[in-house]
């Protein structure tokens, strides 16, 4: 089959791959219908390529029919329609047990120090392959996938595998009172969602970002704009439309590569092209992220607030102002979505006859598998007004 397959920093490719066969009887194969990029994909095209083997196949964003089903799957039948949830989780262990799927014990990536598998996304998330290919195995089928309705598009849906639930969580994480105020910073696939589910939640909604399509994406969809071209200090910015104090909670949607951490993004530059072992040491003794996003999320929530962290962030000795983040009393909440927790519900929002979240309306780029290459440079260069791209294997 052909699948998009990871050859080299900034480099994929389509390439022919085995066909995936059920391994264990909770296993099913999923023939791909739709499958998109999403920003933590261009992680791996960037920063993290010292945890990636030339030929493993990318993408964790994707849905289709089920083609087989192993003898322990009794959830799922061959024809159903289904949205796969990018972490893979069993559903009864204990972390699982507690509503924690992206850290399910059974999965756990526990000689990495990692937490649960992941598709398509590097050694230290299982290597298992992803989604941006023909077909796909999906492990633990007896419990992740999500069955959806044949008459809704594809586009309706297929965010259920990610981007919608992360979304929801980082909403949620912020912790916002009713009628309060919420921050986004960065205006990407994850930041367009979270101010569309915080404005449907009722919440007033500050959107920050510094690419014009993204702050007008989400100005028609409700939020107040700060352009960072024009207000530098989004905290000041912040805290001008708020009484002065900040945004009750700041969801941090961007995560490690943010713009306007020169230094910092010198020291990623460096570490991501030493060879793959001297790489990975690195990162993890002494690995930074580019922290603008976070650092401005800090300064921009009032005393009290929470910051909310759904940005991908690796380094090991980021720089944190601890003096601020004590002394303004601010909570953190962060981490990789529990997608499983957030999905009866969202499944039964975008299912509805109206499609209330505009997600029909998010992909800005429609193309077929074999354009996968050229459209990871056009996002990754947020080139040609590109937000989010969906791709036909």
């Amino acid at each position: 089959m052909r699948a998009l397959t990871w050859q080299g920093l900034t480099d994929v490719a389509v390439t022919e791959v085995p066909d995936p066969v059920l391994q264990d009887p909770t296993d099913a194969v999923v023939r791909v219908t739709s499958t998109a990029i999403c920003g933590s994909d261009l992680h791996l095209y960037n920063v993290l390529g010292a945890y990636m083997t030339q030929g493993d196949v990318l993408g964790h964003e994707f849905m289709g029919i089920v083609e087989q089903v192993g003898s322990g799957v009794q959830n799922l039948a061959v024809g159903d329609r289904v949205v796969v949830p990018f972490n893979i989780s069993c559903g009864h262990c204990w972390m699982c047990s507690r509503g924690l799927f992206a850290q399910c014990e059974t999965t756990q990536n526990v000689d990495q120090g990692t937490g649960a598998s992941l598709f398509g996304f590097s050694s230290l998330y299982g290597a298992v392959p992803g989604g941006q290919a023909e077909m796909v195995r999906v492990p633990h089928a007896d419990f992740g996938p999500v069955k959806v309705d044949h008459g809704l598009a594809d586009e309706r849906v297929l965010y259920l595998s990610d981007i919608l639930p992360t979304a929801w969580q980082g909403v949620e994480y912020a912790a916002v009172p009713d009628g309060g105020t919420l921050a986004v910073m960065g205006l990407g696939p994850v930041g367009q969602l979270a101010v569309r589910v915080a404005k449907h939640k009722g919440l007033r909604v500050i959107g920050v970002d510094l690419v014009p399509e993204r702050l007008e994406a989400a100005r028609r969809h409700g939020a107040e704009i700060v352009d960072l071209t024009e207000m530098k200090d989004v905290g000041q910015a912040v805290r001008d439309v708020t009484d002065g104090r900040g945004a009750d909670g700041v969801l941090d949607a961007v995560g490690m590569e943010a713009h306007g951490s020169p230094v910092l993004g010198a020291a990623v530059s460096v570490a991501k092209r030493l060879p793959g072992p001297i790489a990975r040491k690195a990162i993890e003794t002494a690995g930074v992220d580019r922290l603008a996003a976070l650092h401005g999320s800090i300064d921009a929530v009032r005393r009290g607030g929470t910051v909310s962290i759904s940005g991908v962030y690796g380094g090991m000795a980021d720089p944190m102002p601890m003096m601020e983040l004590f002394d303004k009393g601010v909570q953190l909440r962060m981490g990789q979505c529990h997608v499983r927790r957030w999905t009866d519900e969202l499944n039964a929002l975008v299912s509805q006859e109206a499609d209330v979240l505009d997600l029909e309306g998010l992909a800005t780029h429609r193309v077929s598998l074999d354009e996968a290459p050229e459209m990871y440079k056009t996002f990754n260069d947020k080139a040609d007004g590109c937000l989010k791209v969906v791709m036909t294997p």
